[in-house]
């Protein structure tokens, strides 16, 4: 080390400590920010062929803080579906194409990339495409989440990771509203009912491939099976549709389709959509699952859940608590009473080479001090790793021992 003035002192390993140190942030999602239309990011890059005008839809969908055309905005997570393609609701067609995919129904709309994002998920977080998640964690007769919500954080918010014990969501199972002899359409439609707030406390982690994982359960009920899990390392938070929601409850209203059809048993539908749980005798009985989620597409989906399921207001929709981890080095400078005192600075001696003193009383011998500003770090060759200032200079005379400590954060 080197403090101002040009005086050096070697540092031992004994007067060099490293610790560990873990900084949380609370971070409230509030309802509006996940159904609000402009703080909900949509990348239509999908679209349709064949027949009918065509569907448009995202693969995913980003939730902001805030309006998300402002500078100033910042991506809290992404929301999407998956389905497990060994469920009962994935319907394939017996013959291929081209390149050997699977094909599927007309009325199976984006089933392959619901089932893509469900194996990329799962490769991810489980490190195997072919896994399938299943709650409780770990174990291996636990029912299967065959209809996934995904909620992946993005890295601004999760940090190093989600905290244990933190993360809370308040979500509406049953959000549309009921059915009225089953001519109104309620998949647009809220109503706030079988307010439910599912949450990972207690929760119960497992150690996978260096990552911790946790079970999300009914706060209210903890008898209840788990709902979904948390990744926490990942930041990543998969639900199972089938328990956070009535996946039973009856649904009814227009949706995109690949469709000419203008017509649904007496019902007028405008060219590209259909019509599901159409009053008459259509599909009165259509449901959420696995009416909905197999003949809508992503952002029809996420659409429903975002506005219906988190509802809207300024009340808290999603919280949590993310963790950074802060690795410290902690060097120990010490300047015993007979170092420091001089400096090598020109103007510390006058022309003849004796100490420039404040008091010229001859009758006094004055002792040398100095005033350090700043400690610098240098490396066995002299070169400069790091400089460290001072709040305020502090005096150094041949009666203080003074140790430096030098806090180095990354």
């Amino acid at each position: 080390m080197a403090i101002a003035g040009g005086s050096f002192k070697k540092i031992s390993p004994n007067d060099i400590k490293t610790r560990q140190t873990t900084l949380n942030q609370l971070v409230d999602v509030i309802q509006e920010d996940v159904s609000g239309s402009n703080t909900r990011r949509k990348y239509q890059v999908f679209v349709t062929g064949g027949v009918g005008p065509g569907v448009t839809s995202s693969l995913y969908q980003t939730v902001y803080d805030q309006n998300f055309t402002l500078q100033t905005s910042n991506p809290i997570f992404d929301m999407t579906v998956g389905i497990n393609e060994n469920s009962s609701t994935v319907t394939a067609n017996a013959s291929e194409d081209g390149s050997t995919k699977k094909t599927f129904p007309s009325s199976s709309l984006m089933m392959r990339e619901k089932i893509d994002i469900y194996r990329q998920h799962a490769a991810w977080l489980l490190g195997n495409a072919d896994a399938q998640f299943k709650a409780p964690f770990g174990n291996s007769t636990a029912s299967t989440i065959d209809h996934a919500l995904f909620l992946d954080v993005k890295r601004l918010f999760s940090r190093d990771g989600l905290k244990q014990n933190t993360f809370a969501a308040k979500m509406y199972r049953s959000a549309s509203l009921v059915l009225q002899g089953g001519d109104s359409p309620n998949l647009w439609e809220t109503s706030e009912l079988g307010s439910t707030i599912f949450t990972d406390n207690p929760a119960v982690t497992t150690d996978y491939q260096g990552s911790k994982v946790g079970d999300i359960k009914n706060s209210a009920n903890a008898s209840e099976e788990s709902v979904g899990l948390i990744f926490y390392d990942k930041g990543a938070v998969v639900l199972d549709m089938e328990k956070v929601f009535s996946g039973s409850q009856r649904v009814s209203g227009t949706i995109k389709a690949m469709s000419n059809t203008t017509s649904v048993n007496g019902d007028t539908v405008s060219a590209g959509h259909t019509i599901l749980g159409a009053k008459g005798t259509a599909s009165p009985a259509a449901k959420f699952i696995p009416d909905f989620l197999v003949s809508g597409s992503i952002d029809q989906i996420i659409d429903h859940i975002a506005s219906t399921r988190f509802s809207s207001g300024s009340l808290t929709s999603m919280t949590f608590q993310n963790k950074t981890s802060i690795n410290s080095t902690l060097i120990f400078c010490r300047a015993t009473a007979d170092e420091f005192n001089y400096s090598s600075n020109p103007t510390f001696t006058d022309e003849n080479g004796n100490i420039v003193v404040i008091d010229e009383n001859q009758n006094e011998i004055q002792r040398s001090f100095t005033f350090p500003t700043t400690v610098g770090l240098h490396d066995q060759f002299g070169d400069t790793l790091a400089v460290a200032k001072f709040s305020r200079p502090i005096e150094k005379n041949d009666e203080k021992d003074i140790t430096f400590r030098i806090r180095l954060d990354f």
